[in-house]
């Protein structure tokens, strides 16, 4: 097989996250985060992040994680600091903004203006969300790779 017939990774459509109890991570991110409920059962539950997802998955054995992690972008990272503060959930400290879950799942926290991550248009607006925009830096990434927004 040669190298142009391997596929491209172009995305992610979502996370998995073992937890103990559905109800009980639900809760939990509530209330940390809006966001709707894409749909639920007893051993798994999808919160919607428009066209991707986190699934929660019943039944987390392992310990906690370490340095493994995944970085949720939200609108407002001040925001999100201050409803880590408000539910009693400790950051970890150093030059992010990074936190563990009850199950031990390590999320570290972006925010959407500062990272070339994009949601294209439509997805914006279907979100509610054509407000955001980006800093100059998450611009020049995204332009220095052939990608200039506007």
């Amino acid at each position: 097989m040669g190298e142009t017939s391997k596929p491209r990774v172009v995305g992610l459509n979502h996370v998995a996250l073992e937890v103990g109890d559905i109800d009980e991570a639900l809760a939990f991110y509530r209330r940390l985060f809006a966001f709707e409920l894409r749909s639920k059962n007893d051993t798994m539950a999808f919160i919607d992040l428009g066209d991707q997802f986190i699934a929660l998955q019943k039944g987390r054995k392992q310990p906690p994680d370490d340095n493994r992690h995944f970085g949720l972008v939200v609108d407002d990272k001040e925001a999100a600091r201050w409803a880590l503060g408000a539910a009693g959930v400790a950051s970890l400290g150093g030059p992010f903004l990074d936190f563990r879950d009850p199950w031990g799942n390590r999320i570290e926290i972006v925010g959407y203006d500062n990272v070339q991550f994009t949601k294209a248009p439509n997805v914006l607006r279907g979100m509610g969300l054509m407000q955001l925009t980006k800093k100059e830096s998450a611009k020049k990434e995204l332009a220095d790779k052939g990608m200039p927004l506007g």
